[in-house]
């Protein structure tokens, strides 16, 4: 009787390590935009995300929709991101990212000294300021903080952050909740061929096939919010993202064909009969 071979491990069960921390998950959410918390926790769950963001100014702020948030979470099943969402400036999210701290260690995550950079002064189109944000994190970093800095799309930025010390870099698609897509994709793809940290595309993408995209193109993890919480269905649009990233992450790691200009036959065209 003929016996099968044993199957290759799935390429997938390589974890992602941040800061020393392994993750089996390559698709990050966040907390933001959803009708209930309840259909936030169900979405959470559905996806499989195990790091979850939170933006410590509105929690802190009890900005509406935002008042008992850090408590409607499992924070000892999952990883707390605390996020400088709001800041405009250096200084201001260098102060935001220290209450995001203490906030982790009053929920129980005593070392949990993450934080996503996010320094932003354009309130229309919502995009980072480079500046701001290398200032900011060189500081952070100093302070003991693993910075996960959002950033346009700039390989020369990326490098730099990385240089200082960040433990990832996290390159826009797209604007903030645009679901426009990987519009920077080029840019993307040098960041993700120079980075010697893990590159996680965060923004912009809008439907799973973006999601499956980014993560073709090598990149280390998503991180998908509006898409999940405005969807009609967001329960059924976390499972199709998540569905996406592990497709993506796959065929990654397979290896895609060279594109061709001319067909090729998928039929060999020697022994056949005549």
């Amino acid at each position: 009787m003929q016996t099968l071979e044993k199957p290759l491990e799935r390429p997938l069960e390589e974890p992602l390590v941040i800061a020393g921390r392994t993750f089996q998950s390559r698709l990050m959410t966040g907390t933001g935009k959803y009708h209930t918390f309840d259909q936030m926790r169900q979405s959470i769950a559905t996806s499989g995300s195990q790091i979850v963001t939170v933006a410590v100014r509105r929690v802190q702020t009890h900005a509406p929709g935002h008042e008992g948030l850090a408590e409607a979470l499992d924070w000892s099943k999952l990883w707390m991101l605390p996020n400088t969402a709001g800041c405009q400036a250096a200084e201001e999210a260098i102060r935001v990212a220290r209450l995001g701290r203490e906030m982790a260690k009053l929920l129980g995550q005593e070392d949990n000294n993450f934080v996503k950079l996010e320094v932003i002064p354009d309130a229309k189109y919502l995009l980072p300021d480079p500046i701001g944000t290398l200032e900011a994190a060189e500081t952070l970093i100093q302070e003991g903080f693993a910075v996960l800095p959002y950033i346009n799309a700039d390989p020369l930025l990326a490098k730099r952050l990385e240089e200082a010390g960040c433990v990832t870099v996290m390159p826009l698609g797209s604007p903030i909740g645009s679901g426009q897509g990987l519009k920077n994709a080029a840019n993307i793809q040098i960041i993700i061929e120079n980075a010697r940290v893990p590159v996680v595309v965060d923004a912009g993408i809008g439907v799973p096939s973006e999601a499956a995209q980014a993560m073709e193109m090598g990149a280390d993890a998503l991180l998908i919010n509006t898409a999940i919480a405005q969807a009609q269905n967001p329960i059924a649009m976390a499972h199709a993202m998540k569905l996406a990233t592990e497709a993506g992450r796959f065929a990654y790691q397979a290896g895609r064909i060279p594109i061709k200009v001319y067909a090729s036959a998928s039929s060999p065209t020697t022994g056949t009969l005549q």
